[in-house]
């Protein structure tokens, strides 16, 4: 890829931003269903890009722009810092720790049952099809594209060919089921009150409905200049700082692999990078020429290009091979994704339970794009803390995961199933166990509870 095929992406990602936001403003039906400008103009690019009618020129990169995009996103969060609250430390540690045992679960559950379902239904309904099908599921759904094609890869050498054509399936299904599940799930939500930050739709303003602020009043200020701009542009100076732990994360995830072996998601390291950041800043007096509302316009600006280029990118041409027992497949893993969201989201998550839940089903069907997408509908501020809480969880929840990807494929296929689904049984059940001995655990609670900073 060339600089000017970079610069084109982002011209034609610029001009469908317009547009959308223009179709938000003006058409009831988009404003109804809280779609935001990034989601519209991502779905007109999908349409009209590589993977539909092929009229625009983009180049065959755009599908790794999220990927890098999010590094920013969450050098963001860890130089916007982190602290704990001294006389509501006990609730601080409830928080991060239900969210954590949250999000494990909802991969285990994903990790145990959809190989259950596809040992015990579809391998007895179609026996050409080996136990290896059933995980495909978990990787489309709770990895993406890159992991779906990792564990099709290695299934492929395993002798199941088609298995990266099945994966890349759910990745599509997945992503769809997301964005159109989770629109559905906020507009009930918003009905009866499990949203915090966003009202029913009813009693939101003709500024919120249109995203366009006419009252001068109404418009609040982006940020404040903390460098003269005679020296360096201050929106420069933010863009720099954050640039640099991106890298840095980058090239740390390179250096760890190279060195030991694992491979650590690059923004989970640009966020641990960024929190240094902050904490050494603070300590020297480069904080006080920091503005948190400059560093989170920036990175609300990678999250709509990372919405948008999330959308257009997805393969569309891999929908149809397999499928009634693919089909059978999907709909189970559907019931096990709103199971999580609905169950064990409330059940796991007191405060803002619905915010939390919501971003770990975006994060559940697809890509951290969507939870991306659907958390900025409802929380567009991480009041929150969702983002923040997934950084620190990172690297507790990474080895579950990791184990997941580079030993399933050869334990699926090799004759140790049961091994696997039994193993991941028990981390589901230990995570609602941590839960209850911990007493983090809210099923009890009303589902239109206070928001998270309530409690």
């Amino acid at each position: 890829m060339s600089v000017n095929d970079f610069l084109l992406d982002f011209a034609f990602a610029s001009l469908f931003i317009v547009i959308g936001q223009l179709i938000r403003a003006k058409v009831p039906l988009v404003q109804k269903f809280f779609v935001p400008a990034s989601m519209i103009a991502g779905f007109i690019a999908l349409v009209l890009g590589n993977q539909g009618l092929n009229v625009l020129p983009f180049s065959n990169s755009i599908g790794s722009y999220p990927g890098v995009l999010i590094i920013l996103i969450f050098a963001a969060v860890g130089m916007g810092g982190f602290s704990f609250s001294k006389t509501k430390f006990k609730s601080e540690v409830e928080r991060v720790g239900s969210y954590f045992s949250y999000k494990v679960l909802a991969q285990a559950i994903q990790f145990a049952f959809a190989p259950l379902f596809g040992v015990l239904v579809i391998s007895e309904l179609f026996p050409e099809i080996n136990y290896g099908f059933g995980f495909l599921l978990a990787s489309g759904f709770s990895g993406g594209h890159g992991t779906a094609a990792a564990v099709g890869s290695a299934m492929a050498e395993l002798g199941f060919t088609d298995a990266t054509d099945i994966g890349m399936t759910c990745v599509t299904v997945g992503i769809l089921s997301g964005i159109f599940g989770g629109l559905f799930f906020i507009k009930i939500g918003t009905k009866r009150g499990w949203t915090k930050y966003i009202e029913s739709f009813q009693y939101i303003s003709g500024d919120l409905k249109t995203g366009l602020i006419k009252d001068e009043k109404n418009r609040g200020s982006m940020g404040k200049e903390t460098v003269a701009s005679v020296v360096l542009d201050p929106l420069a100076w933010h863009l720099a700082l954050l640039l640099i732990a991106s890298g840095a994360g980058f090239l740390a995830n390179g250096w760890i692999k190279d060195a030991i072996g694992l491979d650590l998601p690059s923004y989970l390291l640009a966020f641990l990078i960024g929190m240094a950041m902050f904490l050494c800043f603070q300590k020297t007096g480069v904080g006080h020429y920091m503005d948190n509302t400059v560093i989170s316009r920036i990175s609300g600006t990678a999250t709509d290009y990372l919405v948008f280029f999330g959308i257009a990118s997805i393969k569309i041409s891999v929908i149809v091979e397999y499928a009634i027992p693919l089909l059978l497949l999907l709909l189970f893993g559907m019931v096990l994704v709103v199971l999580t969201l609905m169950y064990f989201g409330a059940a796991m998550n007191k405060g803002s339970w619905f915010e939390r839940s919501l971003f770990v089903w975006g994060y559940s069907t697809g890509v951290f794009a969507i939870g991306f997408i659907l958390l900025r509908i409802v929380d567009p501020e991480n009041k929150s803390k969702t983002l923040n809480d997934t950084a620190l969880a990172g690297p507790l929840t990474t080895p579950f995961e990791m184990f997941a990807w580079s030993m399933a494929p050869s334990m699926l296929l090799g004759g140790q199933h049961w091994q696997f689904i039994i193993l991941y049984i028990v981390i589901f059940a230990a995570c609602i166990l941590l839960n209850r001995v911990f007493k983090w655990w809210w099923l009890k609670l009303p589902l239109d509870r206070p928001a998270e900073q309530e409690f």
